[in-house]
């Protein structure tokens, strides 16, 4: 939750004189006899100074206001596509856009996406599986170990993106 808050702004005002009269200016107050026009920032439909929802969190994640709830639901890792629909159809909830829902209807939401293994505790479960194939030094393991592809694909040619950049060495050519 943004708050836009204004009530401290830190502005150099120049008097009439030339010289800088005060570094710090209160929103609601005049500077020591010289006065200042504040510029209102105009922002969709929010006024200044008031509290305004940018994103819902759920799972610990910000997830878009302006997006479908099933889109949404996306930016949490752990759940996709499938897994959205999945949780929208359990909750019984219309796929409408974030900001259009209810207080209660995001807490069921919340409710119904803790039943799911995410974020944190999905990472550190594929963390701790990589950590025990490489413990019992499997082939699956030993790959890893080495930043190489561990599912039969070819190495002599391609395989980038686990190699990393090219390393050439001289005298290679025939």
């Amino acid at each position: 939750m943004a708050a836009f808050c204004a009530s401290r702004v830190a502005v150099p005002v120049v008097s009439a004189k030339g010289g800088v009269v005060s570094k710090q200016s209160s929103a609601a107050s005049a500077f020591h006899g010289v006065s200042v026009k504040s510029q209102s920032v105009k922002m969709a439909g929010a006024k200044r100074g008031e509290l305004q929802v940018r994103a819902a969190r759920v799972a610990g994640v910000e997830i878009p206001n302006n997006k479908r709830a099933e889109t949404a639901l996306t930016y949490v890792f752990g759940i996709g596509n499938t897994t959205a629909k999945k949780i929208m159809a359990e909750t019984g909830l219309e796929n409408k856009r974030v900001r259009e829902f209810e207080e209660e209807e995001l807490t069921t939401l919340r409710a119904e996406v803790d039943k799911y293994m995410i974020e944190g505790d999905l990472r550190r479960f594929n963390m701790m599986n990589i950590k025990r194939l490489k413990e019992i030094q499997c082939y699956r393991g030993r790959r890893h170990i080495q930043g190489l592809p561990m599912r039969g694909q070819r190495t002599k040619t391609n395989a980038r993106t686990r190699k990393g950049k090219v390393k050439t060495v001289a005298g290679k050519k025939k």
